[in-house]
């Protein structure tokens, strides 16, 4: 009795010089994409534009604070100095529409600013915006 179906043609090779064949112009294309790239990027000197420059620091306006820290620790609102006891009395009515803002200055420690931030929260101040300078 003879097979209906006659074995496949493999021309001799075995099965894993067939895979290698299958696989070349995979690893080829791959080749060629991986050196198409790095031309791409060879030809590419200027990475960024350069980005509009912005205004002077004489043009910027400093927004509004309600409170400022300074350096050495000091509260002051409206430029008068205060303590635990006024300071409180001296801030705007706690809003939850508007958070209170505080200007601190960069040397200002987080223990100062927790001491502070602990003082707002028993008064009823739930927002709180902290206002500081950009890096130059």
């Amino acid at each position: 009795m003879s097979d209906l179906v006659p074995p496949p043609f493999t021309s001799g090779k075995t099965l894993m010089e067939r895979v290698e064949d299958a696989l070349l112009p995979l690893i080829n294309l791959v080749f060629l994409l991986l050196m198409f790239f790095i031309v791409a990027g060879q030809l590419a000197d200027d990475p960024l534009p350069e980005l509009p420059a912005t205004g002077q620091a004489e043009d910027r306006q400093s927004p509004h604070a309600d409170m400022i820290v300074s350096a050495s620790g000091e509260w002051k609102v409206d430029g008068e100095l205060l303590n635990k006891e006024s300071l409180v009395a001296s801030l705007p009515e706690p809003n939850d529409q508007q958070p209170l803002k505080i200007a601190a200055a960069e040397s200002i420690t987080m223990a100062d600013l927790e001491t502070l931030f602990r003082l707002l929260e028993k008064a009823g101040y739930q927002d709180i915006l902290l206002l500081t300078e950009p890096g130059q």
